[in-house]
């Protein structure tokens, strides 16, 4: 698993005093507008102190610490900001996206292998998770108590019970 997930994108520069505009990759605005410290780089050795962040339209507006003149911020734009996963606690049975991509999907009863989850669609009511098989072909489930019974990241694997139909292919 990765230390530090990909949480931001930095688009552009907001005002004259270094402000910079970031597209959000995690659940709500509201979320990034709560760390004080990100990093610039995946392997978080380029921490940044956030000193202000606020929801504005569909963008988070961020100061960061030592960036104070908008040509300063803009040699940040294009940039990723990533997250100490230790920064914040998931409640039990809720994961990264980016730990459930990769995941190799196994029927819990036949152990029949279904191929690895290659995306996952927020359409707000469920996530809707996406395998992609050997032959190329695309599964989708939904991620529902009925549906997916475990997973265990240590393994790589997640085990689920189709409903009945959910994958036949005529």
């Amino acid at each position: 698993m990765k230390q530090y997930l990909e949480t931001a994108k930095i688009v552009a520069t907001h005002g004259i005093r270094g402000e910079v505009r970031c597209q959000y990759f995690c659940d709500s605005a509201e979320l990034l507008c709560e760390f004080e410290e990100l990093y610039l780089d995946k392997n978080g050795e380029n921490p940044v102190e956030i000193t202000r962040a606020y929801p504005h339209k569909n963008v988070v507006i961020m100061k960061i610490a030592g960036i104070d003149a908008v040509e300063a911020a803009q040699k940040l734009v294009g940039k990723t900001l990533y997250m100490n996963r230790d920064d914040l606690e998931l409640p039990d049975g809720v994961y990264y996206i980016q730990d459930i991509i990769g995941l190799t999907v196994k029927d819990i009863d036949s152990g029949e292998v279904y191929g690895k989850i290659s995306e996952v669609y927020q359409n707000g009511a469920t996530d809707v998770y996406s395998i992609k098989k050997e032959n190329g072909a695309e599964l989708m489930f939904p991620c529902i108590d009925e549906v997916v019974k475990k997973i265990d990241l240590g393994a790589g694997e997640m085990l689920i019970k189709p409903l009945e139909g959910l994958f036949d292919e005529d």
